[in-house]
């Protein structure tokens, strides 16, 4: 199956008025009198793996969530009445894979319930084509686009909630640090629903991003920023994949946050983050980690791996797969930073430098992560084989 989208002559032509336009800056170590973030304490992370066959009804990807999120925690973490905010990917409207798999909402939402969790709340901020959020004003509700997408449906018969972060308004965010310093200039804005739960539950998806690369875990921080956030991020875009790393090291997220699982039965492997090539394997997976670094490191290469098996002209052509351009990544940065913040924003942005897609150490992110908060080693847990040899060649990592 194959939902894809040229971008029009009329698209280009507004990229080009925005301008053409930097070196990717060096990383900055961390500072040795800075705490880790947890997942950054043990040298070994398990990833369990659970495969669901290809047009399997929804209760096989149900089965799935919960064998891959019971293979690497008890939920000994959670306490009768706690508050957990399941945090998806909710960039657009578009449904799975454009989103998260709401089977798989619906599933973690009854799993946290069955080990005594009181509130759930699905919540995150979409993307800036869809929502423009400003000190001054607001379009665009992340609620209504999870409406279309089908997530508030699965939280609501789930027995959970839906929020969208903007729904506060402006000044319902707080500053915080990210651990690991260098590329951020200003505070990360965060909301501070954040500090009214006690969990996070990370459910990202598997999908090519036009700017990014790709849109796995690490990426999926993005939903938490106030938009002056987000505009420094894209306009000082030298070290856009250092600021998308760095920001999973904020004390309110780290200090919360208990598992990252994704759903990839369905992935975008062309354009993203709303719309391109959808693959379906003919075994999908679920598969869950308590590191994120170690999810992505599975996720990446389940992303490689399936754009790997796409015929050549739909994965490399320009229209189909612009991500293979320099050119189109930077001219889409400049239109998402005057989205945010103007034309003169635009005019001052940094050149973005796209990503190459054909291995692990081609990721910028994740290279930046391993950096600053170490590479795990993996124990791969994989009962029924699910994951191609391929991919555990990708990973170069020990295996259990």
């Amino acid at each position: 199956m194959k939902e894809s989208r040229s971008i029009s002559r009329r698209e280009l032509g507004q990229m080009a008025a925005i301008g053409m336009g930097a070196a990717l800056l060096p990383g900055h170590a961390r500072s040795e009198d800075q705490a880790l973030p947890a997942y950054a304490r043990r040298a070994d992370a398990a990833v369990s793996v659970t495969g669901v066959p290809r047009g399997a009804p929804a209760d096989e990807t149900t089965r799935a969530v919960r064998a891959a999120a019971l293979a690497v925690t008890d939920f000994g973490w959670l306490s009768r009445g706690d508050t957990v905010l399941i945090k998806p990917a909710c960039n657009s409207g578009n449904v799975y894979p454009a989103t998260t798999d709401p089977v798989a909402v619906h599933a973690m939402i009854g799993l946290l319930r069955e080990h005594g969790a009181g509130r759930v709340i699905v919540a995150d901020m979409a993307g800036v084509q869809f929502l423009r959020f400003h000190r001054d004003g607001l379009s665009g509700s992340t609620r209504e686009l999870m409406n279309q997408n089908g997530l508030a449906r699965a939280a609501a018969e789930a027995g959970g909630e839906v929020y969208g972060f903007e729904e506060a308004g402006w000044d319902a965010f707080f500053e915080d640090d990210p651990m690991t310093a260098g590329a951020w200039k200003a505070p990360v804005m965060l909301p501070s629903i954040l500090r009214e739960v006690d969990h996070i539950v990370l459910m990202p998806r598997v999908a090519r991003h036009i700017l990014a690369g790709s849109t796995l875990g690490l990426k999926a921080a993005v939903g938490w920023w106030r938009h002056d956030s987000r505009l420094e991020y894209h306009r000082d875009a030298g070290t856009f994949a250092e600021k998308t790393a760095d920001a999973n090291t904020v004390r309110a997220v780290t200090d919360r946050q208990r598992l990252v699982l994704s759903s990839a039965t369905r992935l975008l492997t062309t354009f993203g983050p709303d719309m391109g090539h959808v693959a379906e394997p003919e075994t999908g997976i679920v598969f869950a980690s308590t590191d994120i670094v170690a999810h992505d490191m599975i996720s990446l290469a389940w992303l490689i791996e399936n754009r790997a098996g796409m015929n050549p002209a739909e994965r490399d052509g320009i229209i189909d797969d612009p991500n293979t351009s320099d050119t189109i990544a930077n001219l889409m940065n400049k239109v998402v930073t005057n989205w945010l913040g103007g034309f003169g924003e635009a005019l001052r942005a940094e050149r973005l430098r796209r990503h190459d897609l054909n291995r692990l150490e081609d990721d910028r992110v994740l290279a930046r992560a391993w950096a600053t908060t170490g590479r795990p080693g993996l124990a791969v847990v994989d009962p029924d084989g699910s994951l191609p040899a391929a991919i555990r060649t990708q990973l170069v990592a020990r295996t259990s």
